[in-house]
């Protein structure tokens, strides 16, 4: 039994895997998550998962832990083997799709990454984690400012307004001024996905191949889906966990 898990700057997110079979998924908002059951050791993160009440002691006392994500970077969970994002994502991407050639894009809560993968091996990888423009957090907050549900924006991708803001902060100045002029909110709503897609462009057109793996939270947005197809005329695979893929390639190395 292997337990991954992927700490995410949103999400914390959990997948228990025995014999390359997923047995359960779960996830827990990062931050409550460690304020109930994470404290630090000296420069050890101990976080107790029989209280959290994910998994059963009978899973937890035999299981194999691996984790990766935004946490592990300056933290080092007890217990656990630690992995790189980029390596804990391939292996997601892998074991969900069985894909053995494909360019990764990972879209979550604050970062990118993009990443070639030939013949089952990662090759080359690049991550924008300088700026949350090009990730989720970006369409949380265009979307608090339309007064629409992520559900909502996701769904527009048709006539959309240009905005061509490269910030985030800059990006919600620009969005209120196209609301004052008048656009219907549909077509706001498209034009939000539509940035999302340019800004990640650059990054896939330096690992061209023929299938794209879409993974992370950001996956689940339908309307980003249908203008990446467009713009980079490609096949977009999306695997059928995307924002569990680090936790379940954790539990699969």
């Amino acid at each position: 039994m292997n337990l991954g898990i992927d700490l995410g700057s949103r999400k914390a997110k959990f997948a228990l895997v025995q014999e390359g079979h997923v047995i359960r998924l779960a996830d827990h908002d990062t931050v409550p998550f460690y304020k109930r059951y994470g404290r630090l050791e000296g420069e050890e993160l101990v976080l107790d998962l029989a209280a959290s009440g994910l998994f059963s002691a009978e899973e937890l006392e035999g299981a194999t832990v691996v984790v990766t994500g935004y946490g592990r970077n300056t933290l080092s969970l007890r217990g656990a083997r630690v992995v790189s994002e980029i390596r804990a994502h391939v292996a997601g991407a892998l074991a969900q799709t069985g894909l053995a050639d494909f360019t990764l894009l990972d879209m979550g809560g604050q970062d990118t990454k993009v990443a070639l993968v030939k013949a089952g091996k990662l090759t080359d990888f690049v991550m924008n984690d300088k700026c949350a423009a090009s990730s989720g957090r970006y369409l949380e907050n265009m979307a608090a400012i339309l007064e629409v549900s992520l559900a909502e924006l996701s769904s527009h991708w048709h006539d959309p307004v240009p905005l061509d803001a490269t910030c985030g902060i800059f990006g919600e100045s620009e969005l209120i001024g196209q609301i004052l002029r008048g656009y219907p909110v549909e077509r706001l709503c498209a034009g939000v996905n539509q940035t999302l897609v340019k800004r990640v462009l650059p990054m896939l057109r330096r690992f061209p191949s023929e299938t794209v793996v879409l993974t992370g939270g950001v996956a689940h947005n339908r309307a980003l889906v249908r203008l990446l197809e467009e713009a980079t005329g490609r096949t977009l695979v999306v695997p059928e966990h995307p924002q569990h893929n680090g936790a379940i390639g954790c539990a699969s190395m």
